[in-house]
């Protein structure tokens, strides 16, 4: 039986003065319905190019990205796209950058009382129906997330695709976030693929978690099953043994990948950071 996104074997060229540069080699990945994937690794090691390859923005050099039996070839409705900036027309308001994706996608599908109770359903699973009548410049940077994350929803995508959705925000509004999109995952059963260089963020999300190597030639390095059950309680999982033994395995593959590819001075000017994200996953 096929599986439901297969990304089969990856690999993609770059042109350069000096020849060709291979940023992916051999990137192999299969994805079920309703998984929540999540992509980390160092700058560098390709985790957007994957994502890019998977949304049609990006053709691969080898090998193929095949959803529901179907390659992919070009950008499409069926992957939305969620990226660190929410690209908000200022122009419109809430509703109606939300109501531009959707009559895009289903125009002709859907009458105008439809796209209107449609709209308010995906400002409703975001929890920004209040603001629905307000500009971009009159709400703050996590609730424009909000929005573009309801607008990404709004297309009825198979895959919803983020590229550091929660990057750019404050350290409470990511986690209100992040809590918004596991109940909105387990109420649309989305399949979702997440890039983040928050190890937190990628144990308390994800079903599995894609460690990638470094680049060039970057690949898949380990997968990581998180076997947690949900939905999770990010308090009650503070002091979970099973969810930090996660975190160390993510950090202890990031840390070695660090060693085998960092210069000694690069490293050292690392070390207080990586000892201070060390001891945050142990719970010292």
């Amino acid at each position: 039986m096929p599986h439901y996104l297969d990304i089969s074997q990856i690999s993609i060229d770059f042109p350069t003065k000096n020849g060709p540069f291979r940023a992916l080699d051999k990137v192999d990945l299969k994805i079920e319905r309703g998984e929540f994937i999540s992509l980390i690794g160092h700058s560098g090691c390709g985790k957007s190019t994957v994502l890019n390859i998977v949304a049609g923005l990006y053709q691969a050099t080898e090998g193929a990205v095949v959803l529901e039996s179907k390659e992919v070839n070009e950008p499409g409705p069926d992957r939305a796209v969620v990226f660190q900036n929410h690209s908000l027309f200022p122009w419109l308001t809430v509703y109606e950058n939300v109501e531009l994706a959707v009559k895009q996608v289903f125009k002709g599908s859907k009458s105008r009382a439809e796209i209107h109770d449609w709209v308010e359903r995906q400002l409703e699973l975001v929890h920004m129906s209040h603001a629905m009548h307000k500009y971009p410049a009159e709400i703050s940077g996590g609730m424009k997330q909000r929005v573009g994350i309801a607008r990404a929803l709004a297309m009825e995508p198979k895959v919803l695709l983020m590229d550091e959705p929660f990057g750019a925000l404050d350290a409470l509004t990511r986690a209100h976030l992040q809590d918004a999109l596991m109940e909105i995952q387990a109420t649309l059963n989305n399949t979702v693929i997440l890039i983040t260089h928050d190890v937190d963020e990628a144990v308390l999300l994800s079903d599995r978690i894609v460690m990638m190597s470094n680049g060039p030639a970057a690949s898949v390095g380990e997968v990581l099953k998180v076997d947690l059950p949900r939905p999770r309680d990010r308090l009650a999982l503070a002091g979970d043994a099973d969810y930090n033994r996660y975190r160390a395995a993510v950090l202890t593959f990031l840390h070695k990948k660090q060693a085998k590819s960092t210069p000694i001075t690069a490293a050292k000017s690392t070390a207080s950071h990586s000892e201070t994200s060390l001891k945050k996953a142990v719970g010292a």
